[in-house]
């Protein structure tokens, strides 16, 4: 096997993610850490947020990577133009390939925005549908007992979440949208939820599929691309690798491998392959 793609989170959420790509790439090996030890990454200061996704990189270029995938949308709108600044290797955020997801919905009804505390006041996802959709009214809200009630393994059907669900999504039914960006990589967990509370005739933009399109193409403009058979998949997290597992199988399926528990001493002083991933100081 080639090198593999690295993809981070703050926990489970970039599952979504990886099953996108190995549906899209199934000849391409993933490495994925979650940050468990440290989720939810949305409720922390943007400072915090970036030195979590610098780290965060670090890591998975022991791995060698070819590609980093931000798989968070928090870490996406806090830390991408550092990483990117950083680091040598290509790395794509989740935020623009949701935005033009949007863009292929709109229908001139006013469009949803959901995410956590920190994306939602980053303004990311306003800002890449503005230039897209110049005059859409936007409807933002920030969701911030969505993602622990993910972690915890609660599904759409959860009282609690179906109480968080019908507060958090009023002010867009008022409004009557069109479209909702699920602005989270934990949200499409709870899709059948959302479509309840929104009501029928609304799009739900899960930024996943578009991700996973997004990679295609730029592995093949860079001739990085994998031409057949199927890859490794190795799951990485910081904390709670049983519960990991457990939930995971909802985002995998029967495809959940072992879930390697990353302690802080090797988290943070494993060494890295010299000349690999980052740029010299």
């Amino acid at each position: 096997m080639g090198q593999p793609i690295g993809i981070f989170d703050s926990g489970l959420g970039g599952l979504t993610v990886v099953r996108a790509i190995r549906d899209r790439l199934p000849a391409e090996s993933i490495v994925y850490f979650g940050d468990t030890a440290r989720v939810p990454y949305g409720t922390k200061s943007g400072e915090a947020v970036a030195r979590f996704a610098c780290e965060d990189c670090e890591f998975l270029c022991r791995y060698d990577p070819k590609f980093i995938v931000v798989a968070c949308n928090t870490a996406s709108a806090a830390a991408l133009p550092a990483l990117s600044r950083r680091f040598r290797l290509p790395i794509l955020g989740v935020i623009e390939p949701g935005a033009r997801a949007a863009e292929a919905v709109g229908d001139g009804r006013p469009i949803g925005i959901l995410g956590t505390e920190r994306t939602i006041a980053s303004g990311a996802y306003r800002r890449a549908i503005e230039r897209r959709l110049p005059g859409t009214r936007l409807v933002e809200r920030a969701c911030p007992l969505l993602v622990p009630l993910v972690e915890e393994g609660r599904g759409p059907g959860d009282p609690i979440v179906r109480a968080a669900l019908a507060e958090y999504l009023q002010p867009m039914v008022e409004a009557g949208v069109g479209a909702v960006v699920l602005g989270c990589t934990h949200y499409p967990l709870l899709k059948d939820g959302f479509a309840e509370a929104l009501g029928p005739g609304v799009r739900l933009v899960d930024s996943a599929e578009a991700v996973a399109d997004e990679v295609a193409y730029l592995l093949t403009t860079y001739g990085l691309r994998e031409p057949s058979g199927r890859g490794d998949l190795r799951l990485l997290v910081s904390d709670n690798p049983e519960r990991f597992q457990a939930v995971g199988r909802w985002f995998l399926g029967d495809e959940m491998p072992p879930v390697t528990h990353v302690s802080p001493e090797d988290f943070f002083g494993g060494a890295r392959p010299e000349g690999k991933g980052e740029e010299p100081a």
